[in-house]
């Protein structure tokens, strides 16, 4: 079950992230993750989690109960 977790992840990055659109560098790709890594904990919603993003499962990691 967590190999199918971490294989579905990396299918997502390589779809939604490193081939995505053209880069022209590969250090423009990397530039580029930092952004898509917050987008993906922070605001895509995923269907495990009744469309939450990952990040709305870690407690007061933004700042919700403080």
């Amino acid at each position: 079950q967590t190999n199918g977790k971490v294989e579905r992840f990396n299918r997502t990055l390589l779809e939604e992230w490193a081939y995505a659109r053209p880069y022209r560098t590969e250090t423009e790709r990397r530039q580029a993750f930092p952004d898509w890594l917050h987008a993906y904990n922070h605001h895509r919603g995923h269907t495990a989690l009744k469309g939450q993003p990952p990040a709305s499962r870690v407690p007061n990691l933004t700042r919700q109960n403080t």
